[in-house]
């Protein structure tokens, strides 16, 4: 398994167990979508995910956006 700073060479969707504070890569890749916006998100600048719904977000908007429409569950 990689750890999260080791990075392949070509740009890849990596497969990310979201967890409290922290994530782990479960397959290598450098970088996820925003499950709001379908925006690239590299995994050095990813700092918004649920861990409840293991999903990944852009910024504070989409993440604010994402908890709103899940009827306020975390």
């Amino acid at each position: 398994m990689m750890n999260r700073f080791e990075q392949p060479r070509i740009p890849t969707e990596a497969r990310i167990r979201y967890m409290d504070g922290d994530y782990q890569v479960k397959a290598p890749g450098n970088f996820v979508k925003c499950a709001i916006t379908g925006k690239t998100i590299m995994l050095e600048e990813l700092k918004y995910w649920s861990v409840s719904r293991q999903e990944a977000y852009v910024d504070a908007d989409a993440a604010l956006q994402a908890y709103e429409s899940n009827d306020l569950k975390a």
